[in-house]
Formats: structure tokens, C-alpha cells, sequence
């Protein structure tokens, strides 16, 4: 087995693909779909997403301290590729990707309905990084739709099929459909 070096690139498969939503309910609003995203910190529950200074959503989301990371499974690739290929700028995402925007429960920023998992964010830190500023935000409440939860509130992964993204092609997938084992229990198998 042989090994070619490549130049430095962020080849960390799969990446999810999420809907950002931020502005203010009712006012001005958008998505964002972001790739650049993963958890920080359990207690309390906080996540990163990356912005390009130069995108719509960067201000709205530096100027309010807030978005909603709108998790997205395999039937949304089709608005998850619109909002992130199309600027909120120049057109009404939501109107166009066929998405509801709703009222959260502690930030301004619209949830999207049709999302099955909704986190809404404060922003407690922003870093600018070179081609992307880190916003580092506690998750204040978190919304998932019933039919993805079991009896004991466990999410069904299965049934949520998540979409990721693969930046190095530049390509949509999914397929978290087999469990290999639970923590701690599979390396002495």
C-alpha cells in the first residue's frame, strides 16, 4: 500500500451539511449552508460553524450574535445545495428552496421547519481564522422532530439519514444506516 502526499487540505470526511438560518424572524432573514461545522464542548453544549467574511450571512450573524443550525437529512440535499450555491442577496431563499421559517424559543433567528433538528445558537466567540471567521456558540435550545426520537428520546440515525458533504470532490452523500457497535464495547469484540 502506497501513500501520495497531497497539499495541505482539510480532507476530514464526511463533513455534515447543515441549513444555517439567521437574521430576525419576521424581518430579514437567510440560510446558509455550511460544511465547516462540528461540536466543541459538552458542558455547556456548544458548537463552531466557519463564514467567509464575504457571504451574506457573515454580518447577520456577527451583527445579531445568533443563527439556528438547521440539521438536514438525505430528502433536503436539493435546498441544501440552493442555499449554498445561490446569494440570499440577490433572492429569497426560503421562498425558493420550499422552506418555513418559525419562531424559536430563545433567539431572534428563524428555525426551519421542515428541518428535522434544529439548535439555536449564541455566539460566544468569533475568530478569524484566514479564508473563514469561527463562530463558537452555545447551543441555548435544541428541537427535534418526533418521528426521529425512540421511546427514550434517542435519535433514530437510521431514519434521519443525515447528508454529508465531501469536499475534495465537491460531492452530497448519506447512508448512516449501520450501527457497527456502542462506545466502549466495540474494541472487545
Amino acid at each position: 500500500m502506497s501513500k501520495k502526499s497531497l497539499p495541505p487540505t482539510p480532507l476530514l470526511i464526511p463533513l455534515p451539511a447543515v441549513l444555517v438560518s439567521c437574521g430576525e424572524f419576521g424581518r430579514s432573514v437567510n440560510i446558509i449552508t455550511i460544511a465547516w461545522c462540528g461540536v466543541v464542548c459538552s458542558e455547556p453544549p456548544m458548537l463552531s460553524i466557519s463564514v467567509r467574511e464575504s457571504r451574506h450571512s457573515f454580518e447577520m450573524i456577527r451583527a445579531s450574535g445568533e443563527f439556528v443550525l438547521n440539521v438536514a437529512g438525505a430528502d433536503f440535499v436539493r435546498a441544501v445545495d440552493y442555499c449554498g450555491s445561490h446569494s440570499g442577496r440577490k433572492v429569497d431563499k426560503f421562498a425558493e428552496a420550499g422552506l418555513t421559517p418559525i419562531q424559536g424559543l430563545k433567539v431572534k433567528s428563524p428555525l426551519i421547519k421542515e428541518a428535522p433538528i434544529n439548535l439555536e445558537c449564541q455566539v460566544r466567540r468569533a475568530i478569524e481564522l484566514g479564508s473563514h471567521h469561527m463562530f463558537i456558540a452555545e447551543i441555548v435550545a435544541t428541537h427535534v422532530n418526533q418521528e426521529y426520537l425512540d421511546s427514550e428520546n434517542r435519535l433514530k440515525v437510521a431514519d434521519l439519514n443525515p447528508i454529508a458533504y465531501c469536499p475534495n470532490v465537491r460531492e452530497y452523500w448519506s447512508g448512516l444506516s449501520k450501527m457497527h457497535g456502542n462506545y466502549g464495547q466495540v474494541w472487545n469484540k
